[in-house]
């Protein structure tokens, strides 16, 4: 484990992300982890998404991580049916017809993760200030935002406005988001309760409870849940998806039995959030065969 001085160094190194990406994933790595990356033997699943952001680069990952762009390459693969209706995409907040849009909706940016707005009620939703945040959202780029997450470095900056989903019987959606490795769907991490009392735990493709989770931030499933009566499907277009992808996580949601794709991810959390116990870092990291490079150690661009 790293001491408190190398710790306050990496932990400035880390804001400076206009470093080259060799050198800065080091430092990024250390000051989550711990401990030191070895870009040319990373053995832990954060260890190979650090080197998956340096070396791994195909263009279409800017499509994939694109979350309008990203419907075309779905509905390619799998059909439009399992696409959330978008009202519309926009280059700012200012063109967003909100008098024409329906009481509830989903604002998101295409561009960055996890600039989300959730609208429920329209006639309480102040646009001015919604206006104000989305604006802000249109300036970031989330490669210099996080952790130099390459793939969203030439995304444009976009607003998507979406069908805002629910389920009958619950207050917010399950997240169901599939780790593939080489294009084979290995394991799920479902989120529950996201607004009341949010929930996560790792599961396998049957939907039994495995014995290990994603973060000791979140509370952990401790029981089993409901199987989604759509799995099966889910899988089959998870799959179809993750095609020919060294690795990525596909996100659907089952929305009273209908399946809805997410999003594709290809940083989990920019790497900065560690499964446990700790032995299964190593144990996922192991299912995550990473490409070989030429001799120059060159990025790689194309798909396999």
């Amino acid at each position: 484990m790293i001491n408190k001085v190398r710790r306050f160094f990496c932990r400035h190194l880390r804001k400076m992300r206009f470093l080259p990406s060799k050198m800065y994933v080091r430092y990024h790595y250390e000051y989550f982890s711990g401990k030191k990356l070895d870009l040319n033997d990373p053995r832990d699943f954060n260890a190979k998404i650090e080197w998956y952001k340096v070396f791994y680069r195909p263009k279409i990952l800017n499509q994939l991580v694109d979350k309008y762009a990203v419907r075309s390459y779905v509905e390619a693969k799998i059909g439009k049916q399992y696409l959330n209706e978008v009202f519309g995409v926009y280059n700012n907040a200012e063109s967003i017809p909100f008098d024409e849009l329906p009481n509830k909706f989903v604002i998101k940016a295409t561009h960055t993760s996890s600039h989300n707005l959730i609208v429920t009620d329209k006639e309480n939703l102040d646009i001015s200030k919604a206006q104000k945040k989305m604006t802000k959202w249109l300036g970031k780029n989330q490669y210099y935002r996080m952790g130099q997450e390459w793939a969203y470095k030439d995304v444009a900056p976009r607003i998507i406005v979406e069908k805002f989903l629910k389920e009958d019987d619950k207050n917010s959606l399950v997240d169901y988001k599939f780790y593939c490795f080489n294009g084979k769907a290995k394991f799920i991490d479902v989120h529950i309760d996201r607004e009341d009392n949010h929930k996560q735990g790792c599961f396998d493709l049957e939907f039994n409870l495995l014995p290990f989770g994603k973060s000791l931030n979140y509370k952990s499933i401790s029981s089993e849940i409901e199987k989604p009566i759509n799995l099966e499907e889910m899988i089959k277009c998870t799959e179809a998806l993750a095609d020919k992808l060294p690795f990525v996580r596909v996100d659907f949601y089952s929305v009273n039995g209908k399946t809805i794709f997410g999003e594709m991810t290809f940083y989990p959390s920019d790497a900065r959030k560690a499964f446990y116990p700790e032995a299964y870092n190593q144990i996922i990291g192991d299912y995550f065969v990473l490409p070989k490079l030429d001799s120059a150690k060159n990025a790689i661009t194309t798909l396999n």
